[in-house]
């Protein structure tokens, strides 16, 4: 058995990483497709690129308006930040660009996932503390059955 020695691949050209956090930011599979793709194309020194909505959607199989959506929320979830940018044709003329995407630091988006989650755990225990007075009015007042105050 001839055993073939592949030639060492400088890990900056050949391969990307993503950080195992991004596991645990309860990303949907559209949301993971979309950011490993502007992990694939980002320069490794400005974490900045630039493909097209048309592009990115072709290469992760979903359309454009899908890929838009997912874009805007891994924005929400400050995985990435977009810019416009401007291209001016031979003629002179201005014209929109493809945006700009920048991958922003993992732990900003561990830190927004976290705030929104405490957000979102604070929101339902006031509405349980909400629901619990309603139920003690109710009770005080004699007021039973699905025709009460509660919500």
């Amino acid at each position: 058995v001839m055993f073939y020695h592949q030639p060492k691949k400088d890990p900056r050209k050949n391969f990307y990483m993503v950080p195992n956090a991004v596991m645990r930011l309860g990303l949907s599979a559209g949301e993971l497709a979309v950011y490993n793709y502007l992990l694939y194309c980002e320069d490794r020194n400005t974490y900045q690129c630039y493909p097209s909505h048309r592009t990115m959607g072709e290469a992760v199989g979903l359309s454009q308006h899908t890929v838009l959506k997912h874009v805007k929320s891994l924005e929400e979830k400050c995985l990435i930040t977009t810019e416009r940018t401007t291209i001016t044709l031979k003629n002179g003329k201005k014209q929109n660009g493809n945006l700009l995407y920048t991958i922003r630091p993992i732990q900003e988006a561990i830190d927004c996932f976290h705030a929104k989650q405490i957000e979102k755990a604070q929101e339902e225990y006031a509405r349980w503390q909400a629901q619990k007075r309603l139920e003690e009015y109710d009770r005080k007042h004699g007021i039973s059955g699905s025709s009460g105050s509660s919500l």
